[in-house]
């Protein structure tokens, strides 16, 4: 025996079938325009530090890194728009996917001046919904994601744009991070 459907039943039932194969994924909580999550960490000293606080003094920079070699070559450019921004208003911090003391000694001789968090279980990459090291998450004031830049750039340009988009949300000029690490370096 054999059953037939009308062809719309029929075309309603093949749709069906072919969305609870494919569901559309989730709309990502974390992305530009919405708000940050609820984040904590201890920094370097262990004091508690948490985000909403941060945010609602001023502009952040949540920089999810590690020690790689292609981290490593970026920092430089991170730690200048630190410096650079800093009495801007803007927060910046690192939270490194290392065991304590390797990010101890790494900071140490990096001299990292900025704020820093430890999380080798990889909890920050969990909350900010993001598989890539490194991912550049900027926070306005008040909490709003505004820009999300991943992936790691050892020339220095992606650290521009992030310099650039820093210092359009802080209404100053922007600083040309790549061209003082570059002197540095001479």
């Amino acid at each position: 025996m054999t059953i037939r459907f009308p062809t719309a039943v029929g075309a309603f039932l093949l749709t069906a079938f072919a969305f609870a194969q494919n569901p559309t994924p989730p709309a990502a909580n974390v992305a530009v325009g919405k708000q940050a999550p609820a984040f904590k960490f201890k920094d370097q000293s262990g004091k508690d530090l948490n985000l909403a606080e941060l945010t609602a003094k001023g502009p952040v920079l949540v920089r999810l890194t590690c020690g790689c070699l292609g981290c490593d070559k970026e920092l430089p450019y991170f730690q200048e728009i630190d410096a650079a921004y800093k009495k801007a208003g803007l927060t910046s911090i690192a939270i490194f996917k290392e065991p304590d003391a390797k990010v101890a000694d790494y900071a140490k001789e990096k001299k990292i001046a900025m704020f820093y968090g430890v999380d080798p279980k990889g909890d920050s990459w969990k909350v900010f919904e993001t598989k890539t090291m490194p991912t550049n998450f900027l926070i306005a004031k008040g909490g709003e994601i505004i820009a999300i830049y991943t992936g790691c750039d050892t020339t220095g340009l992606l650290a521009k744009k992030v310099s650039d988009r820093i210092a359009q949300t802080v209404s100053t000029e922007a600083v040309d991070v790549k061209a003082r690490v570059e002197e540095q370096k001479k």
